[in-house]
């Protein structure tokens, strides 16, 4: 034997050996290890050494056998008919010499083929007799599988009894169950809820739903079977086309895929791919591929079967969605909001159509679930245009130099504390004043008209303001008029426009003590609790040194908001930004400090609606909450009184269906009088 040749007999072997070990984590205990596409790659190449060396072709390769034997715990069945597997076809240039090929075999001109969306899940036989489902099998090995009656009839989509008064003698269909991917959203949201491990993909999840031994479980889960074939019968005239019987089979009670399809010869069927690929991303299910039969039974049977595929169908597959490579570093991103997202850096890998270098690890806790190492093999998923995530660690190539993955003390922007929340996965910077990451959120949220309220500063033009870098910090906006020849140059910047936004900007400078808490941005210190804040500690320098212990007194104030605030107080970079925009000439009225229970108003609720004359809604609504009130977006038997101005609309016609006493804005404003508000 020369050595060429011995060391392809040492590679089939190894081949061998590794496609064997994959078959069975993947058949039998539906725990795989690999994706699909990295076996069909070793698939492939053990092929190509066997056709150049097919003397040594050993009895237990994956080549000579369907598939794998069902593991223990149900019992064994035989197929009436084998549940073959199905030949490939990765391009259009395979496609059509598979067309050219049975055209050739049958002296066809031109072949019409029944499309149909190859699912990803579990091919599953029924046999029915009379019309009554007696049993339901796994394709197993597809000589032989897993007798799971009692499972299949848990789904509402298998028919027990078939919709017809002559049902055949005997009828087999083949079909797929799979779970839906909202379905399984929600099965692993509360497996990880339970602390149980999450399944890595659907179709992981349909195959282990169905081989539990208790039917009670599956049940629980939500599987849909799909009929895709008419696999044995007696009794009845089968139709003469494929797709007439599938048709058959939805009058009858199953369930068939609403995007099958008949094509004409090759041209038709890639078509027919170009079109479903681009429906790929936003189906509900998940599919890897088209299987392509050619339409006439009588044709089918003419041209038969081959050692372990029917001769007269094919499986184009779909750029795969799940690939493994290796992860290389990891990387900390910061999100608008501040929340730390890990993102692990790849070797570069082709998967769902595009080259993938990174993908999103989510959170310190999935990181955890995941066992995820820098250097280890990892399965990589992209579908459509879904932000390519890690779904699973191939442990067993896990290699000697693999390290744990370490979080940063500090934020890798601003060099801010980060802070966790227990209870919560995302972890945050706390610098949202001075986070180059979250600048122009927080910027935003600072000039909004619940907070500074400064007239001229939208949106786009903040986000012009800090690409150019004219603003850096909320302390910038208050120097603006030292760069009035730069802004005049900035696109729609006129004169008057400039003129108009500086005076807005001076004019914010005297506002509230609420106010400006508020459009600090403090996490989860909203409107009210800015009041309650600032009514408690009547000054800034008490409310910036108050400890949690203090801060929980607050009405409106738990633990977690209290832990916000000392956090973003504790910040110096926080702290020297609120005495830069001190500085800048921010002020606000001091007023003497009332506990919440002398105001006049305390323990009442008001609703605000309509259209008002001389004040504006949110006025009225700032200066009810200045007596007290606690003002509500909605009207409920709770409500102590509505304040209506013009086209007051739902709510005041709710109102008076409860009887809640109502005033109109001449009310408002002799109530306002009345209690010194005006």
């Amino acid at each position: 034997m020369s050595q060429e040749k011995n060391r392809s007999n040492q590679s089939m072997l190894d081949l061998i050996q590794q496609l064997n070990d994959y078959s069975y984590a993947y058949h039998v205990k539906d725990e795989p290890i690999v994706p699909d596409a990295e076996y069909d790659r070793l698939y492939r190449e053990l092929q190509t050494i066997e056709a150049a060396y097919p003397d040594n072709i050993q009895e237990d390769s994956p080549t000579q056998r369907v598939g794998e034997k069902p593991d223990s715990g149900f019992a064994n069945v035989a197929h009436t008919v084998p549940m073959l597997s199905l030949d490939n076809a990765f391009d259009n240039e395979s496609l059509a010499d598979f067309d050219q090929r049975i055209r050739k075999l049958i002296k066809a001109d031109h072949l019409v083929y029944c499309c149909e969306p190859k699912l990803d899940g579990l091919a599953i036989s029924l046999r029915y007799e009379e019309g009554r489902l007696v049993r339901g099998v796994t394709r197993g090995d597809g000589l032989s599988g897993e007798d799971i009656t009692s499972n299949i009839k848990t789904l509402y989509s298998v028919p027990l009894k078939l919709r017809t008064k002559t049902p055949p003698a005997v009828l087999e269909v083949r079909g797929e169950i799979y779970m839906p991917k909202d379905g399984f959203e929600k099965l692993n949201a509360l497996a990880i809820k339970q602390g149980d491990k999450a399944f890595v993909n659907p179709r992981n999840a349909a195959a282990g739903s169905l081989r539990q031994l208790d039917p009670k479980i599956t049940a629980t889960r939500p599987l849909v079977m799909c009929a895709y074939s008419i696999g044995y019968v007696e009794g009845w005239d089968q139709p003469e086309s494929h797709y007439d019987g599938l048709m058959q089979l939805s009058e009858w009670g199953f369930r068939t895929n609403d995007l099958m399809a008949r094509a004409e010869g090759a041209k038709g069927c890639i078509e027919y791919y170009e079109m479903l690929n681009e429906k790929r991303a936003d189906l509900s299910y998940d599919i890897d591929g088209i299987v392509y039969k050619v339409d006439k039974i009588a044709l089918q049977n003419q041209l038969g079967f081959i050692a372990r595929a029917p001769r007269w169908a094919i499986a184009r597959k779909f750029p795969a969605q799940e690939e493994m490579t290796r992860v290389v570093g990891i990387d900390f991103q910061v999100g608008r909001t501040g929340a730390i997202t890990p993102v692990a850096r790849l070797e570069p890998v082709f998967v769902g159509g595009v080259t993938v270098s990174n993908a999103t690890l989510h959170n310190k806790d999935e990181i955890a679930r995941l066992g995820v190492k820098v250097n280890d093999f990892v399965i990589v998923h992209r579908a459509g245009d879904v932000i390519p995530k890690v779904v699973q660690v191939v442990i067993d190539k896990r290699p000697d130099n693999a390290f744990d993955v370490v979080f940063p003390d500090v934020c890798p922007v601003c060099g801010s504390a980060l802070e966790q929340v227990e209870g919560e996965a995302i972890i945050r910077c706390t610098g949202g004043l001075v986070c180059g990451a979250q600048l122009k959120e927080s910027l935003k949220h600072f000039v909004s008209r619940k907070a500074m309220d400064i007239d001229g500063l939208g949106d786009k033009f903040i986000e012009q303001l800090v690409d150019q870098e004219l603003v850096k910090t909320p302390v910038d906006i208050f120097t603006l008029a030292e760069k009035k020849d730069t802004l005049l140059s900035m696109e729609r910047m006129g004169q008057k426009s400039v003129e108009k936004l500086l005076t807005s900007i001076e004019t914010a400078k005297s506002t509230q003590f609420n106010r400006f808490i508020y459009a600090l941005g403090i996490r989860e210190v909203g409107e009210a609790t800015a009041r309650a804040l600032t009514s408690y500690f009547s000054e800034l320098d008490t409310l910036m040194a108050a400890d949690q212990e203090t801060l929980v007194e607050v009405d409106d104030v738990g633990p977690i908001v209290a832990q916000h605030v000392r956090l973003f107080f504790e910040q110096e970079a926080n702290r020297k930004t609120i005495q830069g925009l001190l500085d800048a000439g921010v002020v606000w009225e001091i007023k003497q400090q009332v506990s919440s229970g002398e105001l006049p108003l305390s323990g009442k609720t008001y609703v605000v609606t309509g259209s008002l004359s001389q004040f504006s809604r949110d006025q009225v609504k700032d200066k009810l909450q200045a007596l007290g009130a606690k003002v509500s977006g909605s009207v409920s038997a709770k409500t102590d009184c509505l304040v209506a101005g013009e086209k007051a609309g739902s709510k005041l016609t709710k109102a008076q269906s409860l009887n809640v006493p109502i005033i109109d804005e001449a009310g408002v404003i002799a109530l306002l009088t009345q209690h010194g508000a005006i």
